[in-house]
């Protein structure tokens, strides 16, 4: 994983209690990823919804700007020991990608995929009551490449490994499957207040 841009700085005590054990909050944005950034064009971007390997419902990039969107302000807190405070983000929510497509959630499962074949899972659970949003906007701007444009899944109360860029499809799983980094050690489920960064953490 590859970062740049982390300055860390002490938190005052009024924002101590938001920010999780071993983590620093920074004012900058750190770019990490696991490879280089892909170019997506928006006209060339889909979002594909899948129960298994069966296609629920695809939309392309005009299609999927038409459906509701919402603003989600959070807290977002990296493996790499950072946490930013505040962000500002604008998409679509999972329940109104799930709405649009006429479903309820097959299975407890996901797994979200990337254009550049990078993969996560994620509980569905996680993914409901508006706790996640296909992101399509961040601090009143569209995303920039290094952070995931066109789009990327925002899932801030877990790790932020588990809000993949450049997402291009949600797969829903009858079991929990490893993605990427999970494959490579890191924590199955990724819950910054508990420090489940390492598979074998609590």
């Amino acid at each position: 994983m590859t970062t740049r841009g982390f300055t860390g700085r002490e938190p005052d005590a009024a924002l101590r209690a938001r920010i999780p054990p071993g983590q620093s909050a920074t004012q900058d944005f750190p770019v990490l990823s696991s490879g280089p950034t892909p170019d997506v064009a928006p006209d060339d971007w889909s979002f594909t919804l899948k129960s298994g390997p069966k296609v629920i419902a695809r939309w392309d990039w005009a299609e999927f700007n038409e459906l509701s969107q919402s603003d989600l302000n959070c807290d977002i807190h990296c493996v790499t020991q950072w946490s930013k405070l505040d962000t500002a983000w604008r998409g679509v929510l999972i329940d109104d990608l799930l709405i649009a497509a006429g479903i309820e959630p097959p299975t407890p499962f996901a797994l979200a995929h990337s254009v550049d074949g990078y993969s996560t899972n994620v509980p569905v659970a996680d993914l409901l009551g508006g706790k996640a949003m296909i992101a399509l906007r961040y601090d009143g701007k569209s995303l920039d490449p290094d952070h995931g444009s066109p789009a990327r899944l925002l899932v801030p109360h877990l790790y932020f490994w588990k809000s993949a860029k450049w997402i291009n499809g949600l797969q829903f799983t009858n079991r929990d499957e490893a993605g990427f980094w999970e494959l490579r050690g890191y924590h199955m489920y990724g819950d910054p207040w508990r420090e489940q960064r390492f598979t074998g953490d609590p």
